[in-house]
């Protein structure tokens, strides 16, 4: 791997040099003058690079850039705050706020805000947990349900909302910390209605195959039950959210430039990349509820597949 750009032209062929006995520490090189450049350093001078770039060509496409800003408290730390960590308050905030308000007088003749908190609750219940755990065991995990899927929501719909225009779960953290919740939830409730012992049994050893076939089964189900199940529930939220930005900033991006710098057959195009930009944008809600539900109904399956023993 070599690195451009820095100091002298001699410095443009600096290998990264890496040994077995310093493989713990960050990647380093040394440029021209001997200052030590740290992989940090190194991603912050591209990132200056690609600015420059961007500048001196008058369009500013969108980057991956965009899911890494800077710090803007506790820089260089684990509670390091950025502007994704600022719009994923905003949006928690907003959220526990609605449901406050529509909780806070319950009356048996309800207020406009509390039938939507009730028909929201309702779709949840009676829309994806009764519908695939009956009613009883349905009731039980509505609360759950219900948690999962507005919160999902309320970080998808950011990356369309004016002045945040980043979905909080375009970075995996969030996505991450939904999948966890969904995977102790059915690994509890396969335990809690089977016990220990059986639940992995009718996970790991499904009946009625040949004894000789759990050599190959048995690993494949692990896989599939206790890695590939959370993983896929971070993964398809993360690329979806992370693409409908790429979108919605590419969209717009052009639209600016084709109506203030561009000049001649190019402007009247600008007119078209804003209506695709507004035609994403209404698919980008499309997506952010879809993928809300998808996530609580894989989750509800798999709360299904834990207490029903094969």
């Amino acid at each position: 791997m070599f690195v451009h750009g820095l100091g002298s032209p001699r410095s443009r062929h600096t290998p990264i040099v890496g040994c077995a006995h310093g493989a713990h520490q960050p990647a380093r090189l040394k440029n021209h003058q001997g200052d030590v450049l740290s992989a940090e350093s190194l991603l912050t001078l591209t990132s200056q690079a690609q600015i420059v770039a961007q500048e001196g060509s008058g369009f500013h496409g969108p980057t991956l850039a965009d899911f890494f800003p800077p710090a803007l408290l506790f820089e260089g730390t684990i509670f390091e705050f950025n502007r994704i960590t600022l719009v994923r308050l905003i949006s928690t905030a907003v959220l526990v706020l609605l449901f406050w308000l529509a909780a806070r007088n319950p009356k048996l003749v309800p207020s406009r805000g509390q039938s939507l908190g009730e028909l929201a609750v309702d779709f949840v219940r009676t829309g994806v947990a009764e519908e695939s755990l009956g009613k009883e065991l349905g009731r039980r995990y509505t609360p759950l349900l219900v948690v999962i899927f507005f919160g999902v929501l309320a970080m998808n719909i950011t990356g369309i909302v004016p002045f945040l225009n980043i979905a909080g779960s375009s970075v995996v953290g969030v996505p991450l910390v939904f999948a966890l919740i969904s995977y102790v939830a059915f690994i509890v409730a396969g335990v809690k209605a089977q016990g220990g012992s059986q639940f992995l049994k009718s996970q790991l050893f499904p009946p009625g195959v040949p004894w000789p076939i759990y050599i190959i089964l048995t690993p494949i189900e692990f896989l599939s039950t206790f890695i590939i199940r959370p993983a896929t529930l971070t993964v398809r939220l993360v690329a979806n959210m992370l693409a409908g930005h790429l979108l919605l900033v590419l969209c717009f991006a052009a639209t600016n430039f084709l109506f203030t710098e561009a000049s001649g057959a190019m402007a009247p195009l600008g007119a078209l990349t804003l209506a695709a930009g507004f035609a994403f944008t209404l698919f980008e809600i499309f997506v952010a509820v879809l993928q809300a539900y998808v996530f609580t109904v894989l989750t509800t399956v798999y709360i299904q597949l834990s207490v029903e023993s094969h």
